[in-house]
């Protein structure tokens, strides 16, 4: 089976998973629609995987109808968010942000608007996921959109659905080569860890460039292009939030519906972003049950 490299960081207690990943055609329609939420309706599944990892034990969730993005928040909607409330980002505050090289490496001046270092930029890159936000930034984006982070389960279901598919687009695992149309992901190499352009992007693609990985429930990027906070605890680290969906530098067994990983929730990385909820209207909030 193949795994994902867990790396840690002495001084911010900080595990992140990294295997590494400009450009093939977008879908423009999906980055025309950023902040558009897609209705998703009530369910139960088994969320989890019998063949994963050990925290992936499978268990009966239920969620209520919610409401979730299309796609991944992007920089320019981000960017929109702290011209109007100047909000100044975790990684602003403390001056650094965490970057996968071959490791990941706390790089001073490291944030939302140079991601990978001080020498980075995200000119031309309005319609890519916003990284380096914590999960504080992320839930107060959302909140000042009048949403909220969505739960693991939610999360997961979205991912989905009820048939228990391993991917967002089905059962058989993404492929980086071939015509574009057929790619489902940005993510790294197949064999865990190591940089790779194959599907166009060695960071960060334009949110949507993938129709071909889109979810039951036609949500783009639920697995591949940037981690997603959610509201869930990782298990073990009751301080951590859970982040789902894996990333640009991660190979296909971090990018199954099922796979958890967590990170505090003051901490910025460039292979971490968001996507908001909402609650559909007199729905109470979705969980797993106990």
């Amino acid at each position: 089976m193949k795994t994902c490299r867990m790396s840690g960081l002495t001084g911010a207690v900080l595990l992140a998973f990294a295997c590494l990943a400009a450009p093939v055609s977008g879908d423009t329609r999906a980055a025309q629609n950023a902040g558009r939420l897609v209705d998703v309706p009530a369910g139960t599944f088994m969320m989890g995987d019998p063949a994963g990892d050990p925290n992936e034990t499978p268990r009966r969730a239920a969620v209520a109808a919610f409401r979730l993005s299309s796609v991944e928040v992007t920089n320019r909607e981000f960017a929109e968010f702290v011209r109007a409330t100047g909000h100044v980002t975790d990684p602003e505050r403390t001056g650094r942000g965490y970057v996968w090289t071959d490791r990941w490496r706390a790089v001073m001046r490291a944030d939302w608007r140079r991601p990978h270092g001080p020498d980075s930029s995200i000119r031309g890159r309005d319609d890519h996921p916003v990284v380096q936000v914590s999960w504080r930034d992320a839930r107060a984006f959302c909140a000042w959109r009048g949403g909220r982070l969505p739960s693991e389960a939610e999360w997961e279901f979205a991912a989905r659905g009820s048939d228990g598919r391993r991917y967002a687009w089905g059962n058989a695992p993404p492929a980086q080569r071939g015509a574009a149309t057929a790619r489902r992901a940005n993510y790294g190499t197949d064999d865990c860890c190591a940089p790779d352009d194959g599907d166009g992007y060695r960071t960060t693609a334009p949110v949507g460039t993938f129709p071909a990985g889109r979810s039951a429930f036609g949500l783009y990027d639920m697995a591949g292009n940037v981690w997603e906070w959610t509201t869930g605890r990782f298990p073990g680290q009751p301080d951590w939030y859970v982040i789902r969906g894996g990333g640009w530098g991660n190979n296909p067994h971090c990018l199954r519906a099922a796979y958890r990983h967590g990170n505090p929730p003051d901490i910025g990385l460039d292979m971490v972003g968001f996507r908001c909820a909402a609650d559909a209207a007199g729905n109470p909030a979705s969980g797993a049950a106990p």
